[in-house]
Formats: C-alpha cells, sequence, structure tokens
C-alpha cells in the first residue's frame, strides 16, 4: 500500500490538502507536527477542525495532554500502531505536518534513547533556572566534551537534553544516537513532497491566519492552558503565540504587540523549516500548493 507524506512550513495549506487527497483515496490523515499532538492548543496550533475531522479519519491529533514533554521516540510508536491500523482497514496512510524529524524518523528511523525519569528531569531543569544555559554547558563540557562542542552555550533546550540522557542513563546522547529505531517506511512504496508556496505569500498567510485565530478564541485557549500553571519549557508552553500571548493576559504586553510578536516568530520558524528540509530531506520535491493536486495525480500513475 502506498504511504503519502506531505510535509512543508506552516500555514503552506498541508492540512487541507491532505484532507482532500483523504477524500479522494478513502486514506487517513496521521498527524506529522510536533504541536498538533497536544489536546490543549487545536485553535492556536492549527489543528484542523472537527468539521474536517468529520470529513475523514484524522489521527493523532490532540491525543497528548500538555504536561507531556512529547519525544520523537514516543511518536515514531505511536505513528507505527497507527500505520499497522491503516494497513489493517485497507486505507492509504497519509502523513502531514511541519515536524521535519517526525518526517526524517518515518523514513530513515530514530536515535533509541530511554525515557528520562521525572525527578531527573525536574532536578536539570532546576538547574537550569539557577545556573542558566552557560552554567549547565559548562558541566556537559566536563562530563561529555564532544556533546556540548556540538553545542551553543546559549541552547537551552538541547544542554538540558543532553544533561538529562548522561544523568539518566550514564552515556552521552551520541552514543544513545548510534542505535537506533528503524524506519516504519523503508521498503515500501512513499510519495513525498513538500509544499513550498511563494515566501512573501506564505507570510501573509501566516498573518492573516493568526488574526483568524484570535478571532475564533485562540486568547481563552491560551488563557487556559496558562491557568495550568506547567513548565514553562514544556514543548506546549512554547507553541507559537502562546509565550507572547501569557505575556498579555499577564498585562505585560498589548495584544496588538503579542500578535505582532507572535507572527513574526512563525514567520521565522516557516523559514528555518524550508532550509531544515533543503539541507536534511534534499531529495523531497518541493512543489508549489497550486500544483500539488496534480502533481500526486501524476505521482500515483507512475
Amino acid at each position: 500500500m502506498c504511504a503519502i507524506l506531505i510535509a512543508g512550513p506552516t500555514a503552506s495549506g498541508k492540512s487541507a490538502l491532505a484532507l482532500a487527497v483523504a477524500e479522494e483515496t478513502g486514506g487517513v490523515v496521521i498527524n506529522a507536527d510536533a504541536m498538533q499532538v497536544y489536546r490543549d492548543l487545536r485553535i492556536i496550533t492549527a489543528r484542523p477542525t472537527p468539521e474536517e475531522e468529520a470529513r475523514a479519519p484524522h489521527w493523532l491529533y490532540g491525543h497528548v495532554d500538555a504536561t507531556v514533554n512529547y519525544s520523537a521516540g514516543r511518536y515514531l510508536r505511536d505513528a507505527a500502531a497507527a500505520l499497522a491500523e491503516a494497513r489493517r482497514l485497507g486505507r492509504a496512510p497519509i502523513f502531514v505536518g511541519g515536524t521535519g524529524l517526525y518526517f526524517k524518523a518515518l523514513t530513515q528511523g530514530l536515535s533509541a534513547v530511554p525515557p528520562i525519569p521525572a525527578d531527573i528531569r525536574d532536578a536539570v531543569r532546576a538547574k537550569l533556572a539557577a545556573q542558566g544555559p552557560a552554567g549547565l554547558h559548562a558541566e556537559l563540557a566536563q562530563r561529555d566534551p564532544e556533546g556540548a562542542a556540538r553545542l551553543s552555550p546559549r541552547d537551552r533546550v538541547r544542554i538540558a537534553r543532553a544533561l538529562e540522557v548522561l544523568e539518566a542513563t550514564g552515556r552521552p546522547l551520541a552514543d544513545w544516537q548510534r542505535d537506533g529505531m528503524h524506519p516504519l517506511l523503508a521498503g515500501e512504496r512513499v510519495v513525498r513532497l513538500f509544499l513550498a508556496p511563494d515566501r512573501a505569500a506564505l507570510y501573509a498567510r501566516i498573518d492573516a491566519r493568526f488574526e483568524r485565530m484570535l478571532a475564533a478564541g485562540a486568547l481563552d485557549e491560551v488563557r487556559a492552558l496558562a491557568e495550568r500553571d506547567l513548565d514553562p519549557l514544556l514543548p506546549a508552553m512554547k507553541a507559537h503565540g502562546v509565550p507572547w500571548l501569557i505575556r498579555h493576559l499577564r498585562g505585560e504586553i498589548s495584544l496588538a504587540e503579542a500578535a505582532d510578536k507572535a507572527k513574526q516568530d512563525t514567520r521565522h520558524y516557516a523559514k528555518r523549516q524550508f532550509t531544515w528540509f533543503r539541507h536534511q530531506l534534499a531529495d523531497w520535491p518541493q512543489v508549489a500548493p497550486e500544483q500539488a493536486l496534480d502533481w500526486l495525480s501524476e505521482a500515483f500513475v507512475s
């Protein structure tokens, strides 16, 4: 059975394309976006609406609580179960999203880092809060010089991750990356594409979409999340727009400033997505959104 992989920058029309393909083929849409897994964040992460989900099966959306530090390893396990179910039902799996690491894991596999105990993660984050990233980087340099050399002293998330793994397993992260989880789609027929819209048009879409999110209730959604008083380092707390809207809710900045900053962050993220795919998955065809349906039809025939 052919698997369809639709990647692209945020706001490029991936979800609409996946839904159209699912309706045409009777397939199932499987999420490959790291933020759309969180049930707390339907609006601010532009998850498919309930009406869209009613038109075709959508899996791995909103199935994770915001308290969870959802990893690529867990995603690969969840995706394996979804893929097996799609095969059982005889329906084409349509993976769609903007998280390049998920697509790389699906097609190339992933290092098998074991789960990090909560007490170790909490201890490392307490150190991070007390010492800052530079202090943790200095500790990492003593315990894992090669790993520290690959990281910027300001990269809070990756430094903390490297120390968590080292503390929990006694082995550097690079050791675990040499072992790995096998790719799910090896040996199968896979149709892949990266939606590549015009940059100026994409940035305009990003800005307009954020305004629609606000009109649809994104601020109330973020307010409910903020009231849970979660660790600000959790992935859900760093979704585009969330930190700025929380600052607005605290009275620190205006809603207009929060919206402008959120739009700017999202535009920068879209630019990074282009760069990541160009370097990490360079063999993926880049297709303009308006040509994508025709391109996919021809790919199925060939």
